[in-house]
């Protein structure tokens, strides 16, 4: 199991008497903590409330790849597969999706509080890669290919609209929806016209090519 850092939210004395800052926890008793600052180092007393902080590992993946942060949350808060939320680190700020929950090595749990996570594996949302599959619109040929974009997570698709995105154009078939995201539609696969679904959903795309260039020399 990795340790876990608690930490607390702090007024520092050395470089914010006025403001709280992200305090670790170095020792708890006797009504005070011992808490040093991580914006500068200053390690002092201070008077801290019941909650604990934790701070699990957080693994995301984007475009298959994938990085290593961590997450200040209250312990007892309850943490569940789907749920998104922000992850800031140094380089980026990000929405990402939860899509596994490890309490041990090799353990996973559909939901657990904080205080008992070592780690949270997600993917990021907030811009995502859409795998695309279209066919000619006559249903014959050869001319079926693959299209990847790079759109907004909460970009929607609907069964039955045409979508034109630079030079592609298609008409949504049907979509198949990403393990992680079926509790929020009605099946995993959805054709019925009028049906949405949003961008970070999706795991692919079928549609119908409508690409001026892709039957220009039909």
């Amino acid at each position: 199991m990795s340790e876990h850092v608690e930490r607390a939210p702090v007024a520092c004395p050395s470089c914010s008497p006025d403001q709280e800052t992200v305090h670790e926890i170095l020792t708890t008793g006797g009504g005070n903590a011992t808490v040093r600052c991580t914006e500068c180092g200053h390690t002092h007393k201070a008077p801290l409330e019941d909650e604990t902080t934790v701070e699990p590992t957080v693994v995301v993946s984007q475009d298959g790849e994938s990085f290593t942060a961590s997450v200040a949350m209250p312990a007892d808060e309850r943490v569940e597969k789907g749920d998104e939320f922000i992850l800031e680190t140094d380089e980026v700020i990000m929405q990402v999706r939860v899509t596994a929950i490890e309490v041990g090595p090799e353990e996973r749990v559909g939901r657990s509080d904080a205080g008992e996570i070592d780690t949270i594996w997600s993917r990021a949302v907030d811009n995502v890669t859409v795998p695309i599959t279209v066919h000619p619109r006559d249903g014959e040929g050869d001319g079926t290919r693959s299209l990847d974009l790079q759109l907004p997570g909460d970009q929607e698709f609907t069964i039955g609209e045409t979508y034109e995105f630079g030079d592609e154009e298609f008409e949504v078939e049907a979509v198949h929806v990403r393990d992680d995201a079926v509790a929020n539609y009605d099946f995993q696969k959805l054709g019925h016209e009028g049906d949405t679904v949003l961008a970070k959903d999706v795991k692919r795309i079928y549609g119908i090519d409508k690409s001026s260039q892709a039957w220009s020399a039909w």
